[in-house]
């Protein structure tokens, strides 16, 4: 049986955590080995940098994004493709195309950019599916409140051009995306996500 690597991707607050936690489960009870993980933070190492970047001190957006990168071959390298070795589905919460709208689009630093340096920092792994959990930028807000981390504190701006940006890439590469419409119910989201899913998997 052959591995299968699916991303989740979207704005902060569009309930990917969840939605990544609630398939794992929905596929560990088909009987697939499931590797859930995220990035930054699906290693010791990334969890380490998952600090720096999200509550350590202001950065400029290259060191940024190098960390990102820095996390992602780390991740990769150790975590996601013996897993796919093994057959097991990796269900992955952020991905590159996260760089991509983040630092390369929202930061203003370049989509070739920064596409090219995950992609060197992978070896060119990408996705075979890749899931955009949809919100307004409002919605979003909504659900994350309170206490923010450096980027959800970015402000409305930067998280309307994520979202543009998701939403382009999207458009762009239908085969390999599936936009969800994540405004309701976590219940309803799931179920658009497993039919999503469905299609990939040799259940």
């Amino acid at each position: 049986m052959t591995g299968l690597f699916i991303t989740v991707e979207g704005g902060d607050g569009s309930g990917k955590t969840t939605q990544v936690n609630m398939l794992a489960e929905y596929l560990r009870a088909s009987g697939r080995e499931v590797v859930a993980t995220r990035e930054p933070g699906g290693t010791g190492l990334g969890r380490e940098i998952r600090k720096l970047i999200l509550h350590g001190e202001d950065m400029c957006p290259k060191a940024e994004a190098l960390l990102y990168a820095a996390d992602r071959a780390h991740h990769i390298a150790t975590v996601v493709r013996p897993a796919l070795a093994r057959g097991a589905v990796v269900l992955a919460d952020r991905y590159l195309d996260s760089s991509v709208a983040y630092q390369g689009v929202a930061r203003d630093l370049g989509l070739k950019e920064v596409r090219d340096l995950s992609l060197w920092a992978t070896d060119g792994l990408m996705p075979s599916l890749t899931l955009l959990l949809d919100v307004p930028v409002s919605v979003g807000a909504g659900r994350v409140g309170g206490t923010q981390d450096r980027i959800e504190a970015a402000g409305t701006a930067f998280h309307q051009a994520v979202r543009d940006e998701y939403l382009k890439l999207a458009n762009e590469d239908p085969q390999r995306w599936c936009v969800i419409d994540a405004k309701g119910s976590v219940d309803d989201v799931a179920v658009q996500v497993r039919a999503a899913v469905r299609p990939f998997l040799e259940l």
